[in-house]
């Protein structure tokens, strides 16, 4: 089993937009963006995104794997999972969390 963790701190990624507004399209899909802004307070969904990026990335241990490569997407029972360059990877299971100020992620990754 891999596991990959990851923590964001939800200002970091709402300070980061505003200095660069291109950094939201850099980083997220265009579905993502959707979603996040659909909320009335999109920083903390933006904010769990990014951390499960950066967790798949490390539960994965591929280099050649950028973060836009992840991508977040909700099942139609609501759990979250990801997709790599479009592709459910076999075994990965995701979770996030996120509170007013921070936002986490873990992923794991069965290894056969």
């Amino acid at each position: 089993m891999e596991i990959g963790l990851d923590i964001v701190e939800v200002k970091r990624i709402r300070n980061v937009s505003r200095r660069s507004p291109a950094f939201l399209e850099r980083v997220f899909s265009a579905e993502e963006i959707a979603y996040c802004r659909a909320h009335k307070d999109p920083w903390p969904h933006f904010a769990a995104r990014f951390a499960a990026k950066e967790a798949v990335w490390k539960a994965l241990g591929r280099e050649g794997v950028g973060l836009r490569d992840i991508s977040v997407e909700r099942a139609g029972d609501g759990k979250p999972g990801a997709l790599v360059k479009g592709r459910r990877i076999r075994g990965l299971k995701l979770s996030l969390s996120h509170g007013r100020d921070y936002a986490v992620a873990v992923a794991l990754r069965e290894v056969r």
